[in-house]
């Protein structure tokens, strides 16, 4: 797809400046620390940005490793990450994530999306973004909420579930911009291409955007 690059070098000016989703900024804060962008991650899951970043900030303070992570109660943890979304379930995940990594991957988190999908609370996006953020992975695709609207409005795919969204986006987009597909399109969602009114009229990437499915834009 011929626009596919020209919109991703927009972007990757255009989010210069701009506040950068709670797991890149605990990436760049823990030093790539392969563990907390896990737990991260998962905190993270239909949860804002502002809310995962303290809850993880608050976690990591008392358990940055799963090793003492696992001593903690499920209790504690629950206080801890209170008030991400579904945080019971989430503590349980967490939990039982960390008492895994110690039995079975020898205190390390796998680097392989089938090992990684074993855990719990783990599904295709969170893995992937591990691979991404964690082990520098250039061959996979994180598709979260944002990047399967956005790539649906610029007509670069047509899909109806993220999972099927990033598959379409292996085929459609060129390798080199897979590991910088959920920073560019999340970081633009949040701030501009918003699920309710998106701020068409002062995107920068408008002219390559087909806006499919947008029927009402912010007036701002």
């Amino acid at each position: 797809m011929k626009n596919v690059g020209a919109v991703m070098r927009r972007l990757a000016r255009a989010i210069d400046g701009l506040d950068l989703p709670a797991v890149e900024k605990i990436s760049q804060a823990q030093r790539d620390d392969a563990f907390q962008i896990l737990i991260a991650t998962v905190l993270s899951a239909r949860t804002q940005d502002d809310t995962t970043l303290a809850a993880s900030t608050r976690l990591f303070k008392v358990a940055p490793t799963p090793q003492t992570m696992a001593t903690l109660t499920i209790g504690r943890i629950e206080r801890l990450i209170y008030p991400v979304s579904f945080y019971r379930h989430k503590a349980r995940h967490v939990k039982a994530t960390s008492r895994i990594l110690i039995n079975r991957f020898g205190g390390g988190v796998p680097q392989t999306l089938d090992e990684l999908l074993t855990l719990p609370g783990v599904g295709r996006k969170t893995a992937n973004l591990v691979l991404i953020l964690a082990f520098g992975s250039r061959k996979h695709i994180c598709v979260d909420t944002h990047v399967h609207r956005i790539a649906n409005r610029l007509g670069w795919v047509r899909t109806s579930t993220p999972d099927d969204t990033e598959q379409a986006l292996y085929r459609v987009t060129a390798e080199r911009w897979w590991p910088y597909l959920n920073l560019y399109l999340v970081t633009w969602g949040q701030h501009v291409c918003r699920p309710v009114y998106p701020r068409c009229r002062t995107c920068l990437i408008r002219s390559y955007c087909r806006q499919v499915g947008v029927t009402r834009i912010s007036r701002s």
